[in-house]
């Protein structure tokens, strides 16, 4: 039997994206694991490699088209010859009675508009998407009568009087776009900011760059080492809320904000604590670069815990951050063109108050040493 090898979701906010290298042809023998093509988003370049040993029996693309995440990318065979099934056949994993991961957001909205469940519409991959719910919706399927009875709800934002064009949100704008839902309708985000004397920190990242020969200021990756320590000294500060519980996480994921052109990446250095402070400091230098030329991992782009963004290289006196989804606090560091140095945070007041928040920034405002 024909096995499927699916296009994989680079991030939760994607259900496209773009098939930039193929390194397959029909008839090819290829092996599992075999890196066999690349797909991009907007955020990250990410290898796909063949789910089984095999012929390559039929390429469901080419290169720079737009194919859905979840859909199947090739078919290997055991045999040259082998038939592919029929197009729009569900690949064996997500055959009748097997497991299914939850619908991505988009898909998880459009059932809900359609008065649909999840287990009513077929699914090319693992997760159900958009794209399935559409072929479903185009070949006649339907809710069931009382589903279908419940009107839709009416969309929060309307469209304004005046006139204007629609435009299609680029990956990393629907991305911003979850975020700042996540932040309005889930969070209760306050802000705390203080001035401090930026000497010290600017004495203790010198002294940090010489002794380990760093070619770069280690400032700010040292600033951002001490928030994972203060995270783990107390756990509140790496936490969210879920229900009605607070949710403490096991390990500090530490989200940086990178501007790379035009896209603002929040790059994930995962399990921050585990590694020091100098391999903190070099794997996210490293970490920055690959954001920089868009090259980040999947999971480099997701799945902050504790968040961390400075603009002082533009000069800027005060910026307010918004809260990464399920996280409690997003730290901005500023220095404005007077030298003026300041610490500030977004919080999630379920989680926080003013005055954790405000020991946080006095603690942060000095380097360890001196804390």
């Amino acid at each position: 039997m024909a096995i499927a090898t699916h296009v994989p979701r680079i991030n939760n906010n994607d259900d496209e994206v773009k098939l930039v290298g193929l390194q397959m042809a029909v008839g090819d023998r290829i092996a599992k694991g075999q890196v066999i093509a690349q797909v991009e988003t907007d955020k990250a370049v990410v290898d796909v490699e063949a789910s089984a040993d095999g012929f390559v029996l039929a390429i469901n693309g080419a290169i720079d088209d737009v194919v859905t995440v979840g859909s199947v990318l090739c078919w290997t065979g055991a045999t040259a010859d082998e038939a592919v099934p029929a197009s729009g056949a569900p690949a064996p994993a997500a055959a009748a009675g097997a497991t299914r991961s939850a619908p991505t957001a988009k898909a998880a909205a459009l059932l809900a508009q359609h008065g649909l469940k999840a287990e009513q519409v077929p699914a090319e991959g693992e997760r159900l998407t958009v794209a399935d719910i559409e072929r479903f919706l185009a070949t006649g399927g339907s809710a069931a009568p009382a589903a279908a009875a419940a009107a839709p709800a009416a969309p929060r934002e309307t469209r304004p009087e005046v006139p204007g064009q629609l435009k299609t949100l680029k990956s990393e704008e629907r991305g911003m776009l979850a975020t700042v839902l996540w932040h309005r309708d889930s969070a209760v985000p306050g802000y705390v900011e203080m001035g401090y004397d930026p000497a010290p920190w600017d004495a203790h990242a010198a002294a940090f760059g010489s002794a380990h020969s760093l070619l770069l200021n280690p400032l700010l990756p040292l600033m951002a080492w001490r928030l994972v320590e203060l995270a783990v000294e107390d756990a509140r500060l790496n936490a969210t809320i879920v229900g009605n519980q607070r949710l403490e996480y096991d390990g500090v994921n530490l989200g940086f904000t990178v501007q790379a052109g035009d896209v603002l990446y929040l790059a994930v250095l995962r399990d921050a604590a585990k590694l020091g402070a100098l391999g903190f400091v070099n794997q996210l230098v490293d970490l920055q670069r690959r954001a920089a030329a868009h090259k980040l991992g999947p999971t480099e782009v997701q799945g902050t815990t504790v968040g961390f963004s400075s603009m002082a290289r533009w000069k800027v006196s005060r910026h307010v951050p918004i809260l990464p989804p399920h996280t409690a606090i997003m730290v901005a560091h500023a220095q404005g063109h007077d030298g003026a140095a300041v610490l500030g945070a977004t919080y999630d007041h379920r989680v926080l108050n003013g005055s954790d928040v405000a020991a946080l920034l006095r603690k942060l405002s000095k380097p360890p040493k001196t804390a």
